[in-house]
């Protein structure tokens, strides 16, 4: 977990406030059969993808020339090369984006109906979709062997106490896993409307208006966002008594996760998939037509956003990536899905 929490570190815990620009109005909300997921038709218009070089402050660094962890000053701050640069993208495809990430439940509709290849990710030592199951995993007798809360959370990250009710975020799936669930689904409505979203559409749906560094504005309570307080209080340097650390990720509706336009868990609970292939610079592509031309289409590293409940809260950001084989399967990674509209 602290490796992970050192990868996640390389990206701004600080920046400037700046001033959020949005409006929450009501967006439409449909769902196109029983067991498929919420979706909300997401409104035209433009943004600013990326982010300054202001938001990227934080108090611990990384230094791969010493190999060591350094502690940032005025002077030398730490700065990263892939948020950016920071450039104008018109939304010109009409979407609906997931109203949530996509669920165990939804997962496994998919896998009773003979698509997803089948395959069951395996999420807990009981069965999925029982209160039992949580129970019996998070019952304190079978942490009390453990010598450490970090033995606890080594043994959770090995997945043999994360709890899958149905409501909760699919996860052990990959790129190519996300494939075969969009696949299905299509084949099930019988079009091809339904696919994973660009980095450019994801971004424009986080920020949902907003020009923060989250959609909840500067950062957001430990009511708002499933992350890891232990990991931002290493990367600040500094104690956060407000922040708490859940070993697992929430159900979807569970904490007030919604941004403005009501998608929730858009930072932080579940990593999440995108199409876009990963590059360490923005293209300054100018309209989301041109992202899903020129970054959707071949084989490479797929870059995930929205940060995780493993992860600090500058990983939460709405503008942090990271880059990940298309077949990494991980505890902390699911995927959320759009829907083109025309």
């Amino acid at each position: 977990m602290r490796l992970l929490a050192l990868q996640y570190s390389l990206c701004s815990v600080f920046s400037c406030l700046v001033t959020s620009t949005a409006t929450a109005e009501p967006l439409s909300v449909f769902r196109d059969c029983a067991l498929c997921p919420e979706m909300i038709e997401l409104p035209m218009g433009s943004f600013t993808m990326g982010a300054p070089d202001s938001e990227f402050r934080q108090n611990v660094w990384y230094d791969p020339a010493t190999e060591s962890l350094q502690l940032a000053t005025k002077d030398h701050p730490w700065i990263p090369d892939n948020e950016g640069p920071q450039h104008r993208v018109t939304v010109d495809l009409p979407i609906a984006m997931g109203k949530n990430e996509v669920t165990y439940g939804e997962w496994m509709a998919c896998v009773h109906d003979g698509g997803c290849n089948g395959y069951e990710p395996v999420h807990t030592a009981g069965r999925a979709g029982t209160d039992e199951a949580i129970a019996r995993a998070f019952d304190d007798r079978l942490f009390k062997p453990l010598p450490s809360k970090h033995a606890m959370q080594e043994a959770i990250a090995q997945h043999k106490f994360l709890p899958s009710t149905d409501r909760h975020p699919v996860f052990y799936v990959s790129y190519l896993d996300a494939l075969t669930y969009v696949a299905w689904l299509n084949q099930k409505l019988g079009t091809t409307a339904y696919r994973l979203p660009t980095e450019a559409e994801w971004e424009y749906a986080a920020r949902a208006g907003t020009t923060t560094r989250f959609a909840q504005g500067f950062e957001p309570t430990a009511d708002q966002a499933d992350i890891s307080g232990e990991g931002t209080e290493m990367v600040l340097h500094q104690r956060r008594p407000d922040l708490r650390s859940l070993p697992f990720p929430v159900p979807v509706d569970e904490m007030d996760a919604a941004n403005p336009w009501g998608l929730r868990h858009m930072s932080g609970n579940i990593a999440e998939i995108t199409a876009s292939c990963y590059a360490v610079r923005y293209a300054d592509w100018e309209t989301t037509s041109e992202w899903l031309e020129k970054s959707a289409l071949k084989s490479c590293k797929r870059s995930w956003r929205g940060g995780a409940y493993v992860g600090p809260m500058n990983a939460a950001r709405v503008a942090f990536r990271m880059p990940a084989d298309e077949d990494n399967r991980n505890q902390y990674t699911g995927f959320r899905i759009v829907k083109q509209l025309k």
